[in-house]
C-alpha cells in the first residue's frame, strides 16, 4: 500500500463515472472502485528525510505505481508497485522497491440523504521482490476495512482499519496493525484537500509504535486526470523527518 495509499470524494457509480477517484496521495484508501471496462493509472515520486540516532539521516527517493482495473460495478483488482528507491545514507543503495498484489471490494454504498458510509474490504498480498534496506519489514499479507462517508458542503471522511503479518527470521510471522483517517474537502469544481493521521504498529520486535500526519491537495485537469502534492510527517515513533509527495493519476475508459 503506500503506506498504506487517498483522499477521494464520494462512492457512488454515478459520481464515479463523472470524475476521476484516486486513491492518493493520501494514505487512507477510500471505498470508491473503478468502474468495470475502466482503467486507471495513478503515479508519482516521494522525497523523504529520516534522522537515524548515531548515524547520516536516511534520504529517499521513490517512484510509485497503481494499476487499477475495474472488474465489476463493486470491484475492482490492482497491482502497486516502487520501480524505483535510491536512499542515501552510510550505504547507498538503488534497487526496485516490493510488489503488492490487493483488490477493493464495496459491499455497502452510501446514502445521499444519511451519514450511513460506503464500506469495503481491501485484501492484499506483498511480494518480496527486494531485499535492501529499505523493503524489510513490510506486511507480507494483510486485510484493511474501508469506510467512505459524505457529509454536506463538500466535506468527506474516509477511514481505515487493517491487520496484516510481517515475516521475521527465525520466529515467524508478526502481527501488525494500522489504522488512517483522512477528511477531504472539495474547493470548488476543480479543487480538493485533505488532512489526515495515520497509525501503525511495530513493525518488528523492540520497536515502538508510530504516528504521523499529512495534508495535501489535489487539482482536477480534467474529469479524467487528477495532480496531487503532499507533505507528511511523523509525529511519535519511527518515521521520516518530513516526506513530499507529488503525481499524476488517469483513468482510461469509462
Amino acid at each position: 500500500m503506500g503506506v498504506m495509499a487517498a483522499a477521494p470524494v464520494g462512492a457512488g457509480a454515478e459520481s464515479e463515472s463523472e470524475r476521476i477517484q484516486t486513491d492518493r496521495p493520501s494514505v487512507s484508501t477510500s471505498a470508491s472502485t473503478v468502474q468495470p471496462g475502466a482503467f486507471q493509472i495513478e503515479s508519482g515520486a516521494t522525497y523523504s528525510r529520516t534522522s537515524v540516532g548515531g548515524s547520516a539521516a536516511d534520504k529517499q527517493f521513490t517512484l510509485e505505481l497503481t494499476l487499477r482495473a475495474g472488474v465489476t460495478e463493486r470491484l475492482e483488482v490492482r497491482l502497486e508497485g516502487e520501480p524505483l528507491v535510491v536512499t542515501r545514507n552510510e550505504h547507498d543503495d538503488t534497487s526496485v522497491g516490493n510488489l503488492t498484489l490487493d483488490a477493493k471490494y464495496r459491499f455497502l454504498d452510501g446514502r445521499e440523504d444519511s451519514w450511513q458510509p460506503s464500506l469495503g474490504v481491501l485484501p492484499f498480498v506483498t511480494f518480496l521482490v527486494s531485499n535492501a534496506s529499505h523493503a524489510a519489514n513490510v506486511p507480507a499479507f494483510g486485510l484493511l476495512g474501508l469506510a467512505s462517508f459524505d457529509f454536506p458542503l463538500g466535506l468527506s471522511l474516509d477511514v481505515n482499519f487493517g491487520v496484516g503479518g510481517t515475516e521475521h527470521h527465525p520466529k515467524g510471522y508478526m502481527a501488525q496493525g494500522f489504522a488512517s483517517a483522512a477528511l477531504s474537502l472539495d474547493i470548488g469544481a476543480r479543487w480538493s484537500s485533505f488532512a489526515e493521521v495515520f497509525y501503525n504498529s511495530a513493525q518488528e520486535p523492540g520497536a515502538r509504535d508510530s504516528v504521523g500526519f499529512d495534508a495535501g491537495v489535489q487539482f482536477f485537469l480534467t474529469r479524467l486526470i487528477a495532480l496531487d502534492a503532499a507533505a507528511q510527517t511523523s509525529l511519535t515513533g519511527p518515521g521520516p523527518d518530513y516526506l513530499f509527495r507529488t503525481g499524476m493519476s488517469v483513468r482510461f475508459g469509462r
